[in-house]
């Protein structure tokens, strides 16, 4: 039997399973490990079936109530990036384990989270980067920084330590979440700027303290949709997943659906997508 996972069990997600699953042949994979946009949702008013209105968190719970009833299976781990075997199928790597499939669904919604370090954005993409398995090559023997406090840091840290100078992880005040290992340095103070004239020289601290490097790799909270795209090399334009009208990404086997490929930011919107993602998906694993 064919698998696919769906990375987040948001409305576009669980959407495309409940296609997949009722199917009867396709095993059904949902990997996430939170509520996500939907928990700051007090209230949704105007959708279909509810005369009264309901909480983003209650509707995110009876979605994966419907899917577990026929059959779904859930995964609560943390992805961190995706890859393809020799054999082109792709993998989707968490912070526990790889998991292997025939289709892959990009279903996490949106990154509505920034950072406001001065300095930061006026150097994407001259030494300020958001994916390190795609601009590693770039920092080869160079000092490297990531900022962030959780197991994607880490993750993307123990990335650029394989080729760059040294690799220091900032936590930017906040105290870390996961597990670092020894070869990785710390810090923890708040950070005030990204410097240099053109490129990223220095990362100036609070106390007035400042870490010499070339590249700074930004990974808060989880991975979001548009890192795992380009990790993979799907295409992205202005933070969003490009897909045709099937919601399928450039690459084989992998689909992206819901708030990560743009449009309208409704529940809607993400339950259409998911349908319509759902059954390409089918489609595609007949071949």
């Amino acid at each position: 039997m064919k698998k696919a996972i769906i990375i987040g069990s948001g409305p576009a997600g669980i959407s495309a399973a409940l296609y997949l699953q009722r199917s009867g042949k396709v095993q059904t994979v949902v990997i996430s490990k939170g509520i996500g946009a939907l928990a700051k949702a007090e209230k949704i008013e105007n959708f279909y079936g509810f005369p009264e209105p309901i909480s983003g968190r209650e509707l995110h719970e009876n979605g994966i109530e419907g899917a577990k009833r026929l059959g779904v299976q859930f995964i609560e781990e943390e992805v961190v990036s995706l890859s393809y075997n020799a054999e082109m199928h792709p993998i989707v790597s968490t912070t526990q384990q790889d998991h292997s499939a025939d289709a892959v669904l990009i279903a996490t919604g949106t990154s509505r989270k920034t950072v406001p370090i001065k300095g930061l954005k006026e150097h994407e993409g001259k030494g300020v980067s958001y994916c390190a398995v795609c601009d590693a090559f770039f920092f080869r023997k160079k000092p490297v920084c990531v900022i962030g406090n959780g197991e994607y840091a880490v993750h993307e840290a123990e990335v650029l330590a394989s080729t760059s100078g040294s690799v220091t992880i900032l936590t930017n005040g906040l105290k870390m979440t996961a597990e670092v290992p020894e070869s990785i340095a710390v810090i923890d103070k708040k950070i005030v700027s990204v410097n240099g004239e053109v490129t990223v020289e220095s990362v100036q601290f609070e106390d007035g303290d400042t870490l010499e490097v070339k590249g700074v790799f930004v990974a808060l909270g989880v991975a979001g949709s548009g890192e795992l795209a380009r990790k993979v090399g799907a295409e992205t334009e202005n933070g969003r997943i490009k897909v045709n009208e099937k919601m399928q990404t450039n690459l084989p086997g992998l689909y992206a659906a819901g708030d990560c490929t743009g449009g309208m930011l409704q529940v809607y919107k993400a339950v259409y997508d998911g349908a319509t993602a759902g059954l390409a998906m089918l489609e595609y694993l007949k071949q």
